[in-house]
């Protein structure tokens, strides 16, 4: 990929892409000719989305945190993490491995931290408050 990485992007459900060369979900995101650095990228991607999931490729994890939030009624945009530097950024930023979850650009952590907000009590307050549930 040209320009200093990329980053692969789907809305959790939407359909996977479908014509000649990679497959991909979604979309790439990259700024109009600006090349980021890693660390920036990742937290301007943290900004514009209400729930945040950082993933590698076919994560099992990220599956279960997807479905976990579905079923709640939130959807998460989830980050496919292309290069080794963008996946260290999200780890650094999320103080934790990847898969990596922000709500509201704040770093819950990963399914471990999901998973106790979700036992606590606290996911669905969480989730309203940011905007990523309604009603």
């Amino acid at each position: 990929m040209q320009g200093g990485g990329g980053v692969s992007c789907a809305v959790a459900g939407e359909a996977p892409v479908v014509g000649p060369g990679p497959r991909r979900l979604g979309l790439t995101i990259d700024p109009a000719g600006d090349v980021e650095a890693p660390e920036e990228r990742i937290g301007r991607l943290v900004r514009e989305s209400p729930v945040v999931i950082f993933a590698r490729r076919g994560c099992c994890m990220c599956h279960v945190m997807r479905r976990l939030l579905a079923a709640v009624g939130a959807h998460a945009t989830v980050i496919e993490l292309e290069e080794a530097a963008e996946e260290a950024a999200a780890t650094a930023a999320a103080a934790a491995a990847v898969p990596a979850l922000f709500v509201g650009g704040a770093p819950v952590g990963g399914l471990d931290g999901l998973m106790g907000l979700h036992l606590s009590g606290r996911l669905v307050p969480r989730l309203r408050e940011v905007g990523a549930l309604y009603g």
